[in-house]
Protein backbone atom coordinates (compact mmCIF):
# COMPACT_ATOMS: atom_id res chain seq x y z
CA UNK A 1 0.00 0.00 0.00
CA UNK A 2 1.69 3.07 -0.99
CA UNK A 3 -0.42 5.42 1.94
CA UNK A 4 -0.36 4.69 5.27
CA UNK A 5 -1.62 6.81 7.62
CA UNK A 6 -0.67 4.49 10.88
CA UNK A 7 3.38 5.15 10.46
CA UNK A 8 4.04 7.80 7.70
CA UNK A 9 7.96 8.30 7.85
CA UNK A 10 10.06 5.75 7.00
CA UNK A 11 11.00 5.40 10.33
CA UNK A 12 7.50 5.02 11.90
CA UNK A 13 7.28 2.21 9.23
CA UNK A 14 9.95 0.47 10.91
CA UNK A 15 8.70 1.23 14.71
CA UNK A 16 5.11 0.22 13.78
CA UNK A 17 6.88 -3.62 12.36
CA UNK A 18 8.62 -3.49 15.95
CA UNK A 19 5.83 -2.30 17.98
CA UNK A 20 2.45 -3.76 15.52
CA UNK A 21 3.38 -7.38 16.85
CA UNK A 22 3.95 -6.61 20.47
CA UNK A 23 0.84 -4.45 20.84
CA UNK A 24 -1.23 -7.27 18.98
CA UNK A 25 -0.13 -10.49 21.00
CA UNK A 26 -1.61 -8.38 24.17
CA UNK A 27 -4.91 -8.25 21.88
CA UNK A 28 -5.13 -4.65 20.89
CA UNK A 29 -4.38 -2.72 17.62
CA UNK A 30 -1.71 0.08 16.57
CA UNK A 31 -4.02 3.30 15.38
CA UNK A 32 -1.24 5.14 14.62
CA UNK A 33 2.61 5.64 15.40
CA UNK A 34 4.82 8.93 15.23
CA UNK A 35 7.77 9.79 16.24
CA UNK A 36 8.48 13.18 17.41
CA UNK A 37 11.99 15.12 16.87
CA UNK A 38 12.11 18.24 19.00
CA UNK A 39 14.23 19.24 22.63
CA UNK A 40 13.36 16.19 23.36
CA UNK A 41 12.38 12.82 21.05
CA UNK A 42 8.85 11.53 21.50
CA UNK A 43 7.74 8.46 20.28
CA UNK A 44 3.58 8.69 20.61
CA UNK A 45 1.94 5.39 20.49
CA UNK A 46 -2.21 5.37 19.76
CA UNK A 47 -3.79 1.65 20.44
CA UNK A 48 -7.24 0.48 20.86
CA UNK A 49 -8.98 -2.76 21.16
CA UNK A 50 -10.42 -3.93 17.98
CA UNK A 51 -13.66 -3.42 19.74
CA UNK A 52 -12.53 0.10 21.00
CA UNK A 53 -12.76 0.99 24.55
CA UNK A 54 -9.50 1.25 25.21
CA UNK A 55 -8.80 2.02 28.92
CA UNK A 56 -5.71 4.02 31.12
CA UNK A 57 -4.67 0.17 32.28
CA UNK A 58 -4.32 -1.02 28.67
CA UNK A 59 -2.30 1.80 28.26
CA UNK A 60 -0.12 0.98 30.83
CA UNK A 61 0.38 -2.56 29.82
CA UNK A 62 0.89 -1.86 26.46
CA UNK A 63 3.61 1.03 27.73
CA UNK A 64 5.38 -1.86 29.58
CA UNK A 65 5.57 -4.26 26.70
CA UNK A 66 6.80 -1.68 24.03
CA UNK A 67 9.46 -0.72 26.57
CA UNK A 68 10.57 -4.22 27.02
CA UNK A 69 10.82 -4.59 23.05
CA UNK A 70 12.11 -1.35 22.11
CA UNK A 71 15.13 -2.25 24.84
CA UNK A 72 15.80 -5.48 22.28
CA UNK A 73 15.16 -3.96 19.10
CA UNK A 74 17.11 -0.57 20.39
CA UNK A 75 15.88 1.38 16.94
CA UNK A 76 16.38 5.01 18.06
CA UNK A 77 19.45 6.49 19.09
CA UNK A 78 18.56 9.16 21.02
CA UNK A 79 17.03 9.45 24.53
CA UNK A 80 13.13 9.23 24.05
CA UNK A 81 9.36 9.45 25.97
CA UNK A 82 7.38 6.69 25.02
CA UNK A 83 3.29 8.33 25.12
CA UNK A 84 1.10 5.03 25.37
CA UNK A 85 -2.40 6.98 24.32
CA UNK A 86 -6.02 5.87 23.51
CA UNK A 87 -7.02 7.04 20.29
CA UNK A 88 -9.73 9.92 21.97
CA UNK A 89 -13.02 10.49 20.51
CA UNK A 90 -12.37 12.60 17.99
CA UNK A 91 -9.92 10.26 16.55
CA UNK A 92 -7.68 9.80 13.81
CA UNK A 93 -9.13 7.28 10.67
CA UNK A 94 -5.84 5.38 10.02
CA UNK A 95 -7.20 2.29 8.48
CA UNK A 96 -10.16 1.57 5.73
CA UNK A 97 -12.32 -0.41 8.33
CA UNK A 98 -12.14 3.26 10.40
CA UNK A 99 -14.00 4.56 7.54
CA UNK A 100 -16.64 1.57 7.67
CA UNK A 101 -16.79 1.61 11.67
CA UNK A 102 -17.61 4.94 11.49
CA UNK A 103 -20.34 5.69 8.73
CA UNK A 104 -22.61 8.19 9.59
CA UNK A 105 -20.27 10.58 11.76
CA UNK A 106 -18.90 13.49 10.26
CA UNK A 107 -14.79 13.88 9.32
CA UNK A 108 -12.45 15.98 7.70
CA UNK A 109 -10.01 13.87 5.22
CA UNK A 110 -7.36 15.56 3.46
CA UNK A 111 -5.58 14.08 -0.01
CA UNK A 112 -1.91 14.14 -1.08
CA UNK A 113 -3.27 15.71 -4.46
CA UNK A 114 -5.70 18.42 -5.53
CA UNK A 115 -8.72 16.79 -6.06
CA UNK A 116 -11.06 18.56 -8.41
CA UNK A 117 -9.27 21.85 -6.99
CA UNK A 118 -9.54 20.70 -3.56
CA UNK A 119 -7.61 18.61 -1.07
CA UNK A 120 -9.76 19.39 2.33
CA UNK A 121 -13.40 17.21 2.41
CA UNK A 122 -15.31 17.63 5.44
CA UNK A 123 -19.20 15.59 5.28
CA UNK A 124 -20.50 12.26 6.68
CA UNK A 125 -18.92 9.35 6.07
CA UNK A 126 -21.03 6.95 3.96
CA UNK A 127 -18.70 3.47 4.58
CA UNK A 128 -16.53 2.14 1.99
CA UNK A 129 -16.50 0.60 -1.79
CA UNK A 130 -13.63 -1.34 -2.67
CA UNK A 131 -10.42 0.90 -1.51
CA UNK A 132 -12.81 3.90 -1.42
CA UNK A 133 -13.51 5.83 1.25
CA UNK A 134 -17.30 7.64 0.32
CA UNK A 135 -18.37 10.55 2.06
CA UNK A 136 -21.15 12.89 1.73
CA UNK A 137 -19.98 16.32 1.54
CA UNK A 138 -22.43 19.70 0.69
CA UNK A 139 -21.85 21.22 -2.84
CA UNK A 140 -24.16 24.10 -4.22
CA UNK A 141 -26.54 23.68 -1.34
CA UNK A 142 -26.82 19.47 -2.34
CA UNK A 143 -25.35 16.71 -0.40
CA UNK A 144 -23.36 14.48 -2.54
CA UNK A 145 -21.24 11.40 -2.03
CA UNK A 146 -18.07 11.23 -3.77
CA UNK A 147 -15.18 8.39 -3.49
CA UNK A 148 -11.99 8.57 -2.27
CA UNK A 149 -9.28 6.31 -3.23
CA UNK A 150 -8.00 5.57 0.64
CA UNK A 151 -4.02 5.50 -0.50
CA UNK A 152 -4.85 9.54 -1.84
CA UNK A 153 -5.21 10.23 1.64
CA UNK A 154 -2.61 12.34 3.68
CA UNK A 155 -4.77 13.17 6.81
CA UNK A 156 -8.60 11.68 8.04
CA UNK A 157 -10.01 12.32 11.74
CA UNK A 158 -13.49 12.54 13.30
CA UNK A 159 -15.15 15.64 13.56
CA UNK A 160 -16.03 16.01 17.58
CA UNK A 161 -19.89 16.61 17.45
CA UNK A 162 -22.76 15.79 19.89
CA UNK A 163 -23.76 12.57 18.05
CA UNK A 164 -19.72 11.08 18.38
CA UNK A 165 -20.00 11.60 21.77
CA UNK A 166 -23.68 10.63 22.93
CA UNK A 167 -22.40 7.02 20.52
CA UNK A 168 -18.85 6.86 22.70
CA UNK A 169 -20.76 7.38 26.16
CA UNK A 170 -22.93 4.90 25.62
CA UNK A 171 -20.46 2.71 24.37
CA UNK A 172 -18.94 2.84 27.37
CA UNK A 173 -21.70 2.24 29.58
CA UNK A 174 -22.66 -1.10 27.91
CA UNK A 175 -19.01 -2.23 28.25
CA UNK A 176 -19.56 -1.10 31.91
CA UNK A 177 -15.89 0.54 31.31
CA UNK A 178 -17.28 4.13 31.71
CA UNK A 179 -14.87 6.56 33.38
CA UNK A 180 -15.03 10.03 31.31
CA UNK A 181 -12.12 11.09 32.85
CA UNK A 182 -9.92 8.94 30.92
CA UNK A 183 -10.41 9.37 27.08
CA UNK A 184 -7.29 11.06 26.33
CA UNK A 185 -4.94 9.76 29.59
CA UNK A 186 -1.72 9.21 28.13
CA UNK A 187 0.17 6.60 29.73
CA UNK A 188 4.14 7.99 29.87
CA UNK A 189 7.86 6.46 30.25
CA UNK A 190 10.90 7.18 29.99
CA UNK A 191 13.37 4.96 27.30
CA UNK A 192 16.97 5.95 26.81
CA UNK A 193 20.05 3.94 24.79
CA UNK A 194 22.19 5.63 27.62
CA UNK A 195 20.80 3.61 30.94
CA UNK A 196 21.67 0.16 29.04
CA UNK A 197 25.46 1.68 28.91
Amino acid sequence: MTNDLIAKAAIDRRLAEIISPVIEDLGYELVRIRLMSGKTTILQVMADKPEGGIEVDDCAEISNAISASMDVEDPILDAYTLEVSSPGIDRPLTRLKDFDMFEGYEAKLETTELIDGRRRFKGQLAGIEGNDVLINIEEHGETVTIGLDFDWLSDAKLVLTDDLIAEMLRQRKEAGTLNEDAFDEIETEEGSEEEKK
